[in-house]
């Protein structure tokens, strides 16, 4: 492809070099080769404007900067902004996916991953094959290809878009972060559907967000970017969201006032199984039930089933989709063969672990059980807020290992009891995660919950600099073999 058709729609300045062919776009000076197009960007870092010379002498032909640099006489496209052009560039280059498949992002400070795998597992249920974008990486069909960040550079949200269409997806989800909307990894195309779950304190400070307003701005971006906007009209910050919104807008929630709602809910707790119930009320009517517990899963639900009444899909997919739904590593119930329920949960910190223990409570377990560590080369006081949170909701904390990095497992979890002991709670500790794990295990009783928190959907522990394999629920499969336990 030409420089020059690249290029179309853009605002620029180029002096010569418009009809130089491409191979590639590449943002990494070190991936550059020839025949690429190399596209300077500015982070929190480093500055890729700094490494225009490098990218060309391992092979680019053209640079893209916002102002001139040493790219030794290759052709300089200058912009005004960089990360933006490479979001209308990529999907040129990989002629324009979302033209051509169905595109959902999710918006919201919590919610986005659960609400996202909710819509992909009714769409997949009513036959409509629908590619995953998100905190787990990237799911096209049974394939997970792992990323660094919630939502891709823009570069890859296009090629990943691509490749589910080559796969056949006609929808794709995505979770659309604040980072990922200020940065422009989302432009260069028109969300289908924009959807908002909920808005409250979060990625404030450092290089994220320098205040609550511009992270609110960040979020409302999605809604002059989409075509429908479906958001939570119990959240009191949503007008703020949709503020100079340009799509049409459709509300849910339990407000009277929502289009879709939620009506008579309750818990339901049985082995193996915390979910919800509820009634849909509203564009349509049905009894559902949902396989993932709390008040916030229903408004999770209610998101998910606005979006998939667009696609027309029967009330059978919508109550098998939500009453099956798995989200890795976000309350992930495992089969055990114990009248017992096993959980695994990705809070890694004092907030989301009060969440998960103070929806769990709900369900009156005959005992609430937390396993969890702390992050080394992290915050000590996030430790003590986590050891005083666990010890204050949990019956049992079993305090162990997490990712201990550089740091002494032993020093982490002196930290942690810090905070348990300002509690009555009780605890153990077992330094090795593994056998923490066992313990639990082999002393489940009838009607308990047992949490496994903090590793989520990470597949591995982190010791020493060096990542070592540790899926929980391997781990959980090889125990309950190794004990003779079978499902």
């Amino acid at each position: 492809m030409k420089l020059r058709e690249l290029l179309d729609g853009l605002e620029y300045q180029c002096p010569s070099g418009l009809e130089t062919e491409i191979r590639d776009i590449v943002y990494d000076s070190r991936k550059a080769g020839p025949g690429d197009l190399f596209v300077c960007l500015k982070g929190a870092a480093s500055d890729g404007h700094k490494y225009a010379r490098q990218a060309v002498e391992n092979g680019a032909v053209a640079v893209l900067a916002e102002h001139e640099v040493d790219a030794g006489g290759c052709p300089v496209v200058i912009v005004e902004n960089t990360r933006r052009a490479l979001a209308y560039l990529s999907a040129a280059y990989f002629h324009h996916p979302a033209d051509r498949i169905r595109v959902i992002g999710v918006t919201g400070t919590k919610g986005k991953t659960t609400t996202a795998h909710m819509i992909r597992a009714i769409l997949e249920r009513a036959g409509i094959r629908t590619g995953l974008i998100g905190t787990i990486g990237v799911a096209i069909g049974d394939r997970i290809i792992p990323t660094e960040n919630t939502t891709p550079e823009s570069y890859e949200v296009q090629k990943f878009l691509n490749d589910m269409i080559e796969d056949g997806c006609q929808c794709c989800v995505m979770e659309a972060s604040s980072i990922g909307l200020r940065d422009f990894r989302l432009a260069g195309f028109t969300f289908e559907i924009g959807v908002f779950t909920n808005f409250s304190e979060d990625h404030i400070g450092g290089t994220e967000h320098q205040s609550m307003e511009e992270y609110m701005e960040c979020k409302s971006m999605l809604f002059r970017q989409c075509r429908t906007g479906i958001v939570n009209i119990d959240d009191p910050n949503w007008q703020g969201i949709v503020r100079n919104h340009t799509c049409t807008l459709e509300t849910y929630g339990f407000s009277p006032q929502a289009e879709l709602r939620a009506e008579q809910e309750n818990l339901i707790a049985k082995p193996g199984y915390v979910g919800v119930h509820f009634e849909l009320r509203g564009r349509r009517e049905m009894p559902v039930d949902v396989d993932i517990p709390g008040h916030f899963s229903v408004y999770n639900a209610l998101a998910a089933m606005a979006v998939c009444l667009h696609f027309d899909v029967p009330d059978e997919a919508i109550r098998d989709g939500l009453n099956t739904v798995k989200v890795k590593g976000r309350v992930e119930p495992l089969s055990v063969p114990g009248n017992y329920t096993l959980l695994i949960d990705y809070a890694h910190n004092a907030v989301s672990m009060e969440n998960i223990l103070t929806t769990l409570r709900a369900y009156h377990p005959n005992r609430l059980i937390c396993l969890f560590g702390a992050g080394g080369n992290r915050s000590r006081t996030r430790r003590y807020e986590m050891g005083e949170v666990c010890g204050k909701l949990a019956d049992l904390s079993v305090i162990t290992a997490d990712n201990s990095r550089f740091e002494d497992v032993n020093d982490i979890i002196a930290d942690i009891l810090i905070g348990t002991k300002k509690t009555d709670g009780k605890y153990i500790v077992i330094p090795d995660r593994r056998e923490a794990m066992r313990w639990c295990i082999e002393n489940a009783q009838d009607g308990d919950i047992i949490v496994f928190a903090g590793k989520g959907h990470e597949d591995y522990q982190e010791i020493r600099g060096k990542k070592y394999p540790f899926d929980e629920r391997v781990v959980t499969a090889e125990i309950l073999k190794e004990l003779g336990q079978t499902v």
